[in-house]
């Protein structure tokens, strides 16, 4: 039964990496490339390499990557390092196999940039979801998140990918390559840090009631969430008052919304936005040595 499992866990990994190398490949090769702008990461020197000396740009990155997955070993942990040595070999087959074979864009290239931020970023968010990589500055980039957990992927990446694609523009002295190589790599980071949070993101309620325990018994009733009541007071009478404070999805704020005004019309509500959720409930993306958990 465990191997059953754990055979159908990898086959998720697996196809879920594939889904994102393919994207990730389709917006480097298909937009990126063709429209020449400036790549990130690695597969931004693989680019600079290959239009210097002609060479493969998905076997360039598996070169580059040898020396910092040896480096970077350590701190990732060895189901990270496999996952992403695996997702690095779905990537790197894909760009030279595979999107090659799909219509390259001809269009207009700050079309292609905005394409290639998007698409290769959804790519990279759903590999990163998995908890896994695409390898070389993805490997340094889950190194300092696993350093510093505190620090958004997508502004890590962004530093990182500004050094690559600086050094691009100035070499090839393309200036409107250079703009648009930022774009790319601003645009990547927005979606990355959006799926990523979308996946802890949620809403933040806070209700000001007299009537505390049947709030609370109304939110277990109509979304099954737990909540926490907080001693007040009222600012002008100083009347005691109750706050229940209570974290959910959006589409269960508005059943808990419509649930307390019906129990209790004259409470106060405040519903906030919250980035990230931890706890019973809600999942929890863990970078490096421990597994992704719900």
């Amino acid at each position: 039964m465990f191997k059953k499992r754990n055979a159908v866990k990898v086959a998720v990994e697996v196809f879920s990496e594939t889904i994102g190398g393919f994207l990730v490949a389709v917006g480097l090769y298909n937009f990126a490339i063709a429209a020449k702008l400036p790549l990130t990461g690695f597969s931004g020197i693989a680019y600079i390499v290959n239009v210097l000396f002609g060479l493969p740009v998905g076997l360039t990155i598996i070169v580059l990557n040898i020396p910092v997955a040896v480096l970077c070993y350590r701190v990732l942990g060895q189901s990270f390092f496999i996952r992403s040595i695996r997702c690095m070999v779905i990537s790197s087959l894909m760009i030279d196999y595979l999107a090659p074979l799909l219509p390259v864009y001809q269009g207009d290239r700050l079309l292609a940039a905005v394409s290639t931020g998007v698409v290769a970023g959804l790519g990279y968010a759903i590999i990163y979801a998995c908890n896994s990589s695409t390898g070389g500055l993805d490997f340094i980039i889950m190194a300092i998140k696993t350093w510093r957990p505190h620090i958004p992927l997508g502004r890590i990446t962004f530093a990182l990918d500004v050094i690559v694609i600086s050094v691009a523009g100035l070499l090839f002295q393309d200036v409107d390559a250079l703009i648009y190589g930022l774009m790319v790599s601003f645009l990547l980071s927005i979606v990355v840090d959006k799926v990523i949070f979308g996946i802890n993101a949620g809403k933040l309620t806070l209700i000001v009631t007299e009537k505390g325990d049947l709030i609370c018994d109304v939110i277990e009733e109509s979304c099954h969430r737990g909540s926490t009541i907080l001693k007040a007071a009222g600012g002008y009478e100083k009347t005691e008052k109750q706050v229940i404070m209570c974290a959910c999805s959006t589409k269960q704020m508005y059943v808990l919304q419509k649930a307390v005004k019906t129990a209790d019309p004259m409470s106060f509500t405040v519903i906030l936005e919250s980035n990230e959720v931890h706890g019973d409930g809600f999942r929890t993306l863990v970078i490096g040595n421990t597994e992704s958990i719900k």
